[in-house]
């Protein structure tokens, strides 16, 4: 495999479930959602972090409509 300078930094940000429960109340805010449907998306959040693996989420949203 070659070196992509591109993913290097990608992969080189801090992650972690946190930081996507922020994206997604953005992406939520951005939209309207209510604030009792927000908390019910992060509430929701923790529980499929615990039961779902990154692979298994990744081929999730490659195989969804969306």
């Amino acid at each position: 495999m070659e070196y992509d300078p591109a993913l290097a930094a990608l992969l080189a940000q801090p992650w972690s479930n946190n930081v996507c429960r922020g994206y997604v109340i953005y992406a939520m805010e951005n939209c309207g959602f209510s604030a009792g449907d927000i908390r019910r998306v992060v509430a929701e959040l923790y529980e499929v972090f615990d039961c779902r693996g990154l692979e298994e989420a990744e081929a999730h949203f490659l195989d969804s409509p969306y």
